[in-house]
């Protein structure tokens, strides 16, 4: 398993690679870190009788979540990745999209057994992570630097791997899109997010802005993320 690669491979939507790579028809989902519910809304919505629960540990965005309006086939429940209120072999598919390396460090191991607990024998787990790289990666570190967050998430998929909960059905290494129309969305989304506290001091704030700023065009400020997905299947 690689943490990274020099080829950052296709530039692509995840949308389009997890409907790709995962049998979503027919299946009961859980979503660990749903944050906004972005991805919970388009994968219950993207194919046929999709059983969806979404996870969320972040208090004030858990509350949104259930009063915006959503489709029936989605619950919305809170709670972390290392105590899921699911049955034992009850899930077909586990998906996390950048939360894994939320999960506070000592409890990332729990996590992952706990999504071994949940999953049907041969079930999958789709982990998208960021790498740490990139233009954007260079604004977002002025004021939370995740390098070693997200190093230690890598190691405990691979230590995952490693005991024999989890075979590696394939690493996937791709670049997103990242879009945003000016820094006050930047601000709005990324530095007043619920789910992490950011304290930036005055010059912070004005480093991370110009930093930001000079990537803006006509259209807004278009940025190209390097991910990793780790495809499992419990053993």
């Amino acid at each position: 398993m690689l943490i990274a690669t020099q080829d950052s491979g296709q530039t692509l939507a995840e949308q389009d690679l997890y409907e790709q790579l995962l049998p979503l028809n027919n299946a009961r989902i859980v979503e660990l870190g749903c944050g906004t519910g972005a991805h919970t809304r388009n994968i219950a919505t993207g194919g046929l009788a999709r059983d969806l629960r979404a996870y969320e540990v972040d208090e004030i965005q858990h509350r949104k979540n259930l009063d915006a309006e959503h489709p029936s086939n989605i619950e919305f429940k809170y709670g972390g990745a290392e105590d899921i209120a699911e049955t034992d072999g009850s899930v077909d598919v586990v998906m996390m999209f950048k939360s894994l390396h939320h999960v506070p460090v000592d409890n990332m191991p729990r996590a992952l057994e706990e999504i071994h607990r949940i999953l049907k024998n041969g079930g999958l787990a789709y982990i998208s992570e960021p790498i740490f790289a990139g233009p954007f990666n260079e604004v977002l570190r002025l004021f939370h630097d995740e390098e070693y967050v997200r190093q230690q998430a890598f190691q405990a998929v691979k230590h995952a791997v490693d005991v024999g909960l989890f075979a590696i059905e394939k690493q996937v290494f791709f670049t997103s899109p990242v879009h945003f129309d000016d820094f006050q969305e930047l601000d709005e989304r990324i530095i007043q997010a619920t789910h992490t506290e950011h304290r930036l001091d005055a010059d912070t704030y004005a480093k991370v802005r110009a930093s930001f700023e000079a990537h803006i065009g006509d259209d807004g400020a278009n940025f190209l993320a390097p991910m990793r997905v780790d495809l499992l299947r419990k053993i």
